[in-house]
């Protein structure tokens, strides 16, 4: 090819890239994230929102990890914990009240709201409670999957909305504990009282 077609053409395909900029067409790294950005809003909308599970096929890798705190899960544990809050709370709703992405990742920062009349969240029994909590999540995108991620948010806030819904619980669970010890005082009250006149026979005699 002669170095003037090849001129020709850069200065052709630098024409296009500043007439697409111009019109507001995206760029590919543009195009890149508004791809990720898609596939981020199909987790809440329809694995939370709508319990179609099955999409997280579809969104995430096979070798993904979610780096919580104190450990990192695979997907299998990952989606468990989805379908236990699921379970929980019937009527989750998450709400995506922002979303950035640069690169390979996106940023979302969400609130969940659902009402708590499922039983096998952190072993509490259904509470009826509605809870309300906010939190962020970072993802890392590869090949158009979520390959990782990052959440931060306040579980304590919620098991504390849950607590205060106890409180008959808590009060029923103190009379329960109260009468034990009242039965068991009287048992040991009771042997001690034989076990003492057993004795004072024995001495009498």
């Amino acid at each position: 090819m002669r170095p003037s077609s090849i001129a020709a053409r850069y200065l052709l395909s630098c024409a296009l890239l500043i007439a697409q900029t111009a019109h507001g067409q995206p760029g590919p790294d543009q195009a890149t994230e508004a791809r990720n950005k898609a596939v981020a809003m199909r987790v809440f909308d329809e694995i939370f929102n709508q319990g179609k599970f099955s999409v997280a096929d579809d969104v995430y890798a096979p070798d993904f990890r979610n780096h919580g705190l104190l450990r990192t899960v695979d997907l299998k544990a990952d989606q468990d914990a989805v379908h236990a809050e699921k379970k929980a709370f019937p009527d989750l709703r998450m709400s995506v009240e922002d979303l950035l992405a640069e690169g390979d990742k996106v940023a979302v920062l969400w609130t969940m709201r659902g009402t708590h009349t499922g039983s096998g969240y952190a072993g509490l029994p259904a509470t009826g409670t509605p809870v309300e909590v906010r939190g962020i999540t970072i993802w890392r995108f590869q090949d158009g999957r979520i390959r990782e991620e990052w959440t931060s948010w306040s579980d304590s806030a919620a098991y504390l909305q849950m607590l205060v819904h106890l409180r008959w619980w808590l009060a029923f669970a103190g009379l329960v504990v109260l009468a034990i010890v009242i039965v068991l005082e009287r048992l040991l009250w009771s042997l001690v009282s034989k076990t003492f006149a057993g004795r004072r026979r024995v001495h009498g005699s």
